[in-house]
Formats: structure tokens, C-alpha cells, sequence
């Protein structure tokens, strides 16, 4: 075996390893929907919290539970088509590649996840009962960027980059929380929509 068919061969056997110790189904085109469902879901937060002028920009907060209710639905609707749309197209591209989309990588991916966002989920319902809205849009992008940055290890080096610009933005919108909805814009909306734009191009 000569030097060319050496290196063929250790890039083989490299491929196979990745591919076995990482979670490489997931979508790009995922990643531009769950953009826009967030876009299309805070759209329709600013036209019910600053269009009916329930909004004291001052002092950050809802003076009207059915406002708040309102966002929590959409809130939770929009996670619910994103977790959906993220789940098919990873099967859809797993399929492709007649690969399981459950394996040890996408367990340990999951796992890796989930204690962020579970408590990020626990803090943000402690924060509503409690009053501290303003705080809800950096809490998130905190926790969720968190989960990213765990998760990162088992999946495409640019979901730890979305992860750490999700905490920054979430900094910011702690520092200021009456950009609240416009960094969540940036974040789970801009953001997002890059990144899968990026994945597409880079590995599909």
C-alpha cells in the first residue's frame, strides 16, 4: 500500500468514526424554518403586546393576563412546529443516508440538551409566576444557547458558534430588557435562518 492509498484509507476510517460518534442528521433546512416559525411568532407578539399598547416600554411589563396567555400559546405552539420540523427532516435525512436517527450520539446529544433547556424551561415559569417578564427573552436565549453549546459535541461545529451567539445575545437582553423581543428576533429568528442556511451549503 503506497503513501496516497494510506491517507485514503485513514480518511475512511476517520469518516466512519465521526460518523459514529456523531449526530450528523440533523437539517440546515430545519434550521431556516425554526427561523422563520420564530420570526412569524414574535411578529405576532409585537402586534398583540405593541399594538394594543399593553406595553410599558419603561418598566418592561404585561398589565393584562390575557396578553400574557396570548404569548405564552404562541410561545408554545412555535416550539412545538419547530421540535416537530426538526424531528422529520432529521428522519427525512437519516433516511437518506440509511442511517437510525436514534444511535448512542443522538442520545447523548439529547441528553446533553435537555438539562439546560429543562431548567431554563423551570427558571422561566418560576420568572412569569413570579412577575419578572422582562427577564423571560434572556433567559431563554441564556439557556438555549447553553443547550447548544453542550450539544455541540455530538453534532456540526457550527451549532456550538449558534450556541455562544444565542448566550451573547441573551447577556444583552438581560443588560437591556426593553430589547427583549428584538434580540429574541435576532436570536431564535436571524440567527437560526444563517446557520441552517450555512449547514445546507456546507454539508447537504
Amino acid at each position: 500500500m503506497d503513501q496516497k492509498d494510506l491517507i485514503k484509507e485513514i480518511g475512511h476510517i476517520r469518516s466512519m468514526m465521526e460518523k459514529s460518534s456523531k449526530f450528523l442528521s440533523i437539517s440546515g433546512l430545519s434550521g431556516v424554518l425554526i427561523g422563520m416559525f420564530a420570526l412569524i411568532g414574535a411578529g405576532l407578539a409585537y402586534l398583540k403586546v405593541y399594538g394594543m399598547g399593553k406595553l410599558a416600554y419603561r418598566n418592561h411589563y404585561v398589565n393584562d393576563e390575557g396578553v400574557l396567555y396570548y404569548l405564552v400559546i404562541v410561545a408554545v405552539v412555535v416550539l412545538l412546529a419547530s421540535l416537530a420540523t426538526g424531528i422529520l427532516m432529521a428522519r427525512r435525512k437519516a433516511n437518506r443516508a440509511k442511517q437510525a436517527i436514534w444511535n448512542p450520539a443522538s442520545k447523548s446529544m439529547l441528553f446533553a440538551m435537555a438539562v439546560p433547556l429543562v431548567t431554563g424551561g423551570v427558571v422561566a415559569i418560576i420568572l412569569i409566576a413570579k412577575g419578572y417578564l422582562a427577564l423571560i427573552a434572556s433567559t431563554l436565549l441564556v439557556f438555549y444557547g447553553l443547550a447548544l453549546v453542550s450539544g455541540s459535541i455530538y453534532t456540526f461545529k457550527e451549532v456550538r458558534w449558534l450556541g455562544i451567539m444565542e448566550i451573547s445575545l441573551g447577556l444583552l437582553a438581560l443588560l437591556f430588557p426593553g430589547y427583549g423581543l428584538w434580540l429574541w428576533v435576532v436570536g431564535f429568528g436571524c440567527l437560526h435562518i444563517i446557520y441552517g442556511f450555512i449547514v445546507y451549503k456546507k454539508y447537504e
